[in-house]
């Protein structure tokens, strides 16, 4: 057996155990706080250095972050939950997510990491088939749930924290690894680029559990497909009135969310590459009796490209503001989230070997991906700056989609994905 799987087997009743506890304990975007207190101190022991709150991420970069009376409530929340007042200080506001530090001494490359912390507002499927359920571990926070694998992105990081520290002879160069916050939504990535963590990084990796159902073992070192995309809030506000008395008076805000969220689906495809719209939130109304004074609508645009999304986004803004004029109310579109396409270096895990007892057991150059990932930024800024960058996924069956409240992954696969970033870590890349 290789001293990698050695490492590996030797941890990964552990892998498991903090996969089931993040599970059990998911926190929105931002608001992540006891997740971020407990991956934070668990570097800490190691001997990491640790940077939360501003020295993460830059504040004004942030983006959709909850409203203050959400956030106080979730720190008023992750205090009860015992974390140190320091901490709460310098997260408070929504600075969530940490960046671990790791410098050997040695020369060699810099090499950063990423893995997204955040969960979903999703209720969790309460069935005896639902693996989390029946075991024990299923979310104890009603109404948010790791639908998406982030529970084992935090656990795979963790684990290759623990390898870094667990050979300081053997190991060249810096690493950085950034526990980001908010990926859903695309609205925490920036916040830490901006913060210039990645402007001397030479390889950069990311990844993700499932997006295509692979068998387990299998690892995909680049991905196509991902497209950028703009997430919006729109805010229609228009005049109440008495619906059966006084009709005439009314303007009617519920009306226009709910015509701009069907004309909204009539943009045409662009002819250059895939293109999406989608309206997933719609609220409006007071009573049957009441003229809606009110109308809210979250969506998103995507696109294979800047360009094409640029397209979906400029015509998705129109048609919310001729829905708002067709019945006198205003319209606000607030800015929420974006992100990047994606070209990943596909030659990054070209030297890893695949032994008879390695838990990897095949390597394909790409798959083919769609959705919308904020890890293009951090991807971006390192290859702007010379360096190299990859985006892979990790074998799973997928039962059920991410973001269904009845998601989960194989766990095996997270020995797979250690192993792989542990290689890596060795210098198993082409520079």
């Amino acid at each position: 057996m290789g001293k990698e799987k050695q490492f590996v087997h030797s941890i990964q009743d552990q892998l498991i155990q903090w996969r089931r506890w993040f599970h059990q304990h998911p926190e929105l975007g931002f608001m992540e706080y006891y997740t971020t207190y407990t991956i934070g101190k668990e570097l800490e022991a190691l001997g990491f250095t640790v940077h939360i709150g501003r020295e993460a991420l830059a504040s004004s970069a942030r983006y959709g972050v909850p409203a203050p009376p959400l956030l106080h409530q979730q720190e008023k929340k992750a205090s009860s939950l015992g974390v140190d007042a320091d901490w709460m200080d310098k997260m408070r506001g929504g600075h969530t997510g940490l960046v671990a530090t790791w410098d050997t001494g040695k020369e060699g490359e810099h090499k950063g990491f990423r893995f997204d912390i955040d969960a979903l507002p999703i209720h969790e499927t309460e069935l005896e088939a639902h693996l989390p359920y029946s075991e024990g571990f299923v979310s104890s926070n009603p109404g948010v749930m790791h639908a998406c694998g982030h529970d084992g992105h935090i656990t795979i990081g963790l684990g290759l924290a623990h390898y870094i520290a667990a050979q300081p002879s053997e190991l060249t160069g810096t690493f950085t690894l950034l526990f980001q916050p908010a990926e859903e939504g695309g609205r925490g990535a920036k916040a830490m680029v901006d913060k210039g963590w990645l402007t001397d990084v030479d390889s950069f990796y990311t990844s993700h559990l499932g997006i295509t159902p692979m068998k387990v073992g299998t690892v995909a070192a680049s991905v196509e497909g991902f497209l950028a995309s703009t997430k919006l809030n729109v805010h229609f506000r228009g005049e109440s009135s008495h619906a059966g008395m006084k009709p005439e008076d009314g303007r009617n805000a519920l009306l226009a969310a709910a015509t701009a969220s069907t004309q909204l689906y009539t943009i045409p495809r662009h002819s250059e590459g895939p293109s999406r719209v989608n309206v997933g939130k719609l609220e409006a109304g007071n009573g049957r009796n009441i003229i809606s004074d009110t109308g809210y609508l979250e969506l998103e645009t995507r696109g294979e490209t800047g360009n094409i999304n640029n397209f979906m986004l400029q015509e998705a803004k129109r048609i919310i503001h001729a829905s708002a004029a067709m019945y006198n109310v205003e319209a606000t579109i607030e800015f929420v989230g974006e992100s990047q396409g994606i070209v990943c270096d596909e030659d990054m895990l070209s030297s890893i070997p695949l032994e008879e007892d390695s838990y990897m057991n095949q390597i394909l150059t790409s798959a083919k991906v769609s959705g919308s990932e904020d890890a293009s930024f951090m991807i971006n800024e390192v290859q702007a700056h010379g360096g190299k960058a990859t985006y892979m996924l990790f074998g799973t069956a997928l039962p059920f989609n991410h973001h269904h409240p009845s998601f989960d992954f194989e766990e095996d696969a997270l020995a797979v994905a250690l192993e792989t970033y542990i290689h890596i870590l060795q210098g198993g890349t082409t520079t």
